[in-house]
C-alpha cells in the first residue's frame, strides 16, 4: 500500500510538473470590426474565417464605431454580429471611437467607453455572453497614477476586467507598409513584409518567453496583442501553426488569466502601452534593461516611415 501510495504521488507530481510547464498564448485581436476590409474583401471576413478554420479561441475588442467605416452600416452591424456569435470567441469594450485616455480627459473618456456597449451587449445577450473584459485604446492607462486609480476603480464598479497582454509585434507598422504594397501591386513586397512579421513576432514571443522564465522560473500563459487587418487576416495563421510547432498550446483568454502573474500590481503610471511583464517590474531601470534586449525592429520602422516621407 506504501508502495502504491508513493508511485500515485510521483505520477500526480509528473502531470502538475508537466502543466506547469506547458507553453501556451492566448490571441487578442483589436479594433474589432474591420469594416472598410470588410467591404474590400468582397463581403468576406477573411480574419474571422481564418480562425474559424483554425479552429482556435480568441478574443476581440470593439470599437462600434468601426461600424460607420463604410456606407453599408446593416452589413458591417452583421459582421460585428457574426463575429461576436462565433462559439470560441470571447469580447470586450475597447471603447466607441478608440480615444486616448490621457488626451481625452476623464468625462470624455467615460462616455466613449459607455457609447462602446451599446450594441456588443445587444449582440451578447443575444448569444449567452457577458461583455467582460476591457482594453485600453494604445494600452493607455493615464498619464500618471491619479488618471490610473481614477479610471481603474470606475471599471471596477462596472465589473470590467482590465485586458493585459504580454507580447506585441507593433503588427499595425507593418500592416501599414503590407497595405501599401498590396495596394500598389507590388506582390514580392508585400510577401517580404508579410515574412518578416511572422519572424519578428516569433522571435519576440520566444524574448519574452525568455523574459517570463527569468523572472519567473517558468513558462507563463502569454497573452498576444494584435489587430483585425490584412496582414493577420494573410499571416496569422501561419503565426499560429507556428507556434503550435514550437510547443505552444493556443488556449483561451480566460483561461490565460488564471495565471497567478495576472494577480500582480501594476507598478507603471505612464501613458504607454508597454508590455504587463515591464508593468509588473519595481523600477524603470529594470524596465529599460530589459527593453534593450528585445529582438531589432528598426528595419519595418524605417520601411514604415520611408513610406510616410514619399
Amino acid at each position: 500500500m506504501i508502495r502504491y501510495t508513493f508511485a500515485l504521488f510521483l505520477v500526480l507530481l509528473s502531470i502538475t510538473f508537466g502543466l506547469a510547464q506547458q507553453k501556451s498564448i492566448s490571441i487578442t485581436i483589436d479594433d474589432v470590426p474591420n469594416a472598410t476590409k470588410y467591404q474590400n474583401d468582397g463581403y468576406s471576413p477573411k480574419l474571422l474565417n481564418l480562425l474559424d478554420s483554425l479552429d482556435v479561441p480568441f478574443t476581440i475588442f470593439i470599437n462600434e464605431d468601426k461600424i460607420l467605416q463604410t456606407e453599408e452600416v446593416e452589413r458591417n452591424k452583421a459582421l460585428l454580429e457574426s463575429w461576436i456569435k462565433t462559439e470560441r470567441a470571447l469580447i470586450g469594450n475597447h471603447t466607441y471611437s478608440h480615444s486616448r485616455y490621457s488626451e481625452v480627459g476623464w468625462d470624455n473618456f467615460i462616455q466613449d467607453v459607455e457609447r462602446g456597449e451599446t450594441l456588443t451587449n445587444q449582440y451578447a445577450s443575444k448569444y449567452g455572453k457577458d461583455l467582460t473584459y476591457f482594453r485600453f485604446p494604445f494600452n493607455d492607462m493615464g498619464k500618471d497614477s491619479i488618471q490610473h486609480l481614477q479610471i481603474r476603480e470606475y471599471l471596477d464598479s462596472k465589473n470590467y476586467r482590465i485586458a493585459p497582454f504580454t507580447v506585441e509585434s507593433s503588427d499595425w507598422m507593418f500592416n501599414y507598409a503590407y497595405q501599401h504594397y498590396v495596394d500598389k501591386g507590388e506582390v514580392e513586397k508585400a510577401k517580404a513584409i508579410g515574412k518578416q512579421y511572422v519572424e519578428k513576432t516569433l522571435a519576440l514571443v520566444g524574448f519574452f518567453d525568455e523574459m517570463a522564465s527569468s523572472l519567473y522560473g517558468r513558462p507563463i500563459k502569454h497573452i498576444y496583442l494584435c489587430h483585425d487587418n490584412a496582414i493577420n487576416a494573410d499571416y496569422l495563421g501561419e503565426i499560429i501553426t507556428r507556434l503550435k510547432q514550437g510547443g505552444y498550446q493556443i488556449e483561451s483568454f480566460k483561461e490565460s488569466l488564471t495565471d497567478p502573474i495576472y494577480d500582480q500590481e501594476d507598478r507603471y503610471f505612464k501613458k504607454w502601452g508597454i508590455s504587463w511583464l515591464y508593468r509588473w517590474m519595481d523600477t524603470q531601470e529594470e524596465r529599460v534593461q530589459w527593453m534593450k534586449q528585445e529582438p531589432d525592429l528598426s528595419e519595418i520602422q524605417g520601411t514604415y516611415q520611408q513610406i510616410l516621407e514619399n
